[in-house]
């Protein structure tokens, strides 16, 4: 064990890797909890049990691949914020795109992820795209997750006009209202249990984050579900019945759908989760590593750093296999490296208590969505800190950031607000770089993705 991880090399020990697991899972356990909310029944539609399945032994055998491969303290799981844009691409089709397509659009995601690894055209759009905007994506998807949470919780409410429409009752498919016909408004806690239990959740949570209690997401998750069987939101009565042993029915293992991808033209979707999955994991991957201490010796952190990209991209497509939305880099991985964690053996310990987490289904399955909703906050409040690595006093880095971040809750996707991001930034980079002594640069390819964000909103319109 020594020679293979060199633990002494990298000051570190089996004890203090296996802490250093430990803590890495429990931060980023709240997965097994939050990705059914997307994927399950009442998200994507995939079976509860399927989305359990592919969440646990997805993060567990990819995570220990990195461990084995990479040789780095990073864990991976389904990616918060792609499983949402999953979900919304399933349910904004009004059918026309199964689960099982999505998950073929997913795994040719992954295919084309690897190849633009190995050739290296992936180090090419992070120098494309600047650094600003990278950041607002980051951003964007904790506010955008943000706003998932807060519905699901209950927490915001939301109140429309709809001409000819007197109760809601009528309405039997969704309907589309003008900005001006409809108001969000604060969900009726006094009187909803659930929301209650949600607006409790974010305290209990909150006040855990503020004393540094480690995995204090998932603990809050826990004592929240607990809270909330008084107050009749959590519903034990499945465990009566419930099987302890591992179950492997209602599985979505193979069950993705290629064909129907390309058949049904998912190019865009598919676009969309490798340039989203491209900046999520180079920021992850090269943050942690930073603070592991990996690039003391500059060349030996990059060739890690090209491994570990590596094993991410092929967890994208070994994801959807399994059934479940985009493998990636957790950046909760950072918890085990502030508790001493410096080489793979931090990451195998995760991965191997992700695998055993199958056997806490039964548990995982009765957690309600007002003990996750807080999480999915708290998530948002993680991911907003990189907005103090965007330079607000300048305008031409701030407009198109700013509108990356902006556009995503606010439209309902994350692919809108990348896209008005790069607009943005071309457009003002070229009046700067004609009428004005300031000559911003910007990346030939920056003007290929303008063209093909202009296409995709012509051709295919706003859905």
């Amino acid at each position: 064990m020594e020679r293979f991880f060199k633990l002494k090399e990298h000051g570190t020990s089996v004890k203090t890797e296996m802490i250093a697991g430990l803590t890495t899972f429990i931060t980023m356990a709240y997965i097994l909890f939050v990705n059914n909310l997307f994927l399950g029944p009442s998200g994507a539609g995939i079976p509860a049990e399927g989305v359990f399945f592919a969440t646990a032994v997805g993060a567990g055998l990819v995570t220990i691949l990195m461990g084995l491969f990479a040789n780095i303290p990073v864990a991976l799981a389904p990616g918060m914020g792609l499983n949402a844009y999953f979900m919304t691409v399933v349910l904004s089709s009004n059918g026309m795109i199964t689960w099982q397509a999505a998950l073929g659009a997913v795994f040719l995601s992954g295919i084309i992820f690897i190849i633009l690894t190995i050739t290296k055209v992936r180090q090419l759009l992070l120098v494309a795209v600047p650094q600003s905007i990278k950041m607002a994506i980051t951003v964007g998807i904790g506010l955008f997750v943000t706003i998932i949470g807060l519905k699901l919780g209950n927490v915001v409410s939301v109140s429309a006009t709809v001409k000819g429409v007197t109760d809601v009752a009528q309405l039997a498919a969704p309907v589309t209202v003008k900005g001006s016909d409809f108001q969000l408004a604060l969900g009726d806690f006094m009187h909803s249990p659930d929301t209650l239990l949600a607006i409790i959740g974010l305290f209990v949570i909150g006040i855990l984050m503020v004393l540094r209690i480690k995995g204090g997401l998932l603990i809050g998750i826990i004592v929240v579900t607990l809270i909330g069987i008084p107050m009749g939101v959590t519903d034990l009565s499945s465990l009566s019945t419930a099987h302890w042993i591992p179950s492997f029915d209602n599985l979505a293992v193979g069950q993705l759908d290629i064909k129907g991808a390309i058949g049904i033209g998912l190019f865009e979707i598919i676009f969309i989760f490798t340039f989203v999955e491209l900046f999520d994991t180079f920021g992850t991957l090269v943050g942690t590593a930073e603070r592991a201490g990996l690039f003391k010796n500059k060349e030996e952190g990059e060739k890690k750093i090209s491994k570990a990209m590596l094993v991410d991209a092929v967890g994208v497509s070994a994801g959807a296999v399994l059934g479940t939305s985009t493998i990636t880099s957790y950046v909760e991985s950072t918890a085990g490296v502030a508790e001493g964690g410096r080489t793979g053996l931090t990451a195998i310990t995760t991965g191997v208590l992700f695998l055993c987490a199958l056997f806490i289904a039964p548990l995982a399955l009765v957690v309600p969505s007002a003990a996750t909703a807080p999480a999915l906050v708290i998530v948002g409040v993680l991911m907003m800190s990189q907005v103090s690595k965007i330079e607000w006093d300048d305008f031409m880095q701030a407009f198109p950031a700013f509108l990356t971040i902006i556009f995503m809750p606010f439209t309902n996707g994350i692919a809108n607000g990348i896209s008005a991001g790069i607009i943005a930034f071309v457009v003002l980079g070229f009046f700067s770089n004609i009428a004005s002594p300031r000559k911003v640069k910007v990346h030939w390819l920056m003007w290929v993705l303008a063209i093909l964000v202009i296409c995709r909103y012509a051709f295919l319109g706003s859905e």
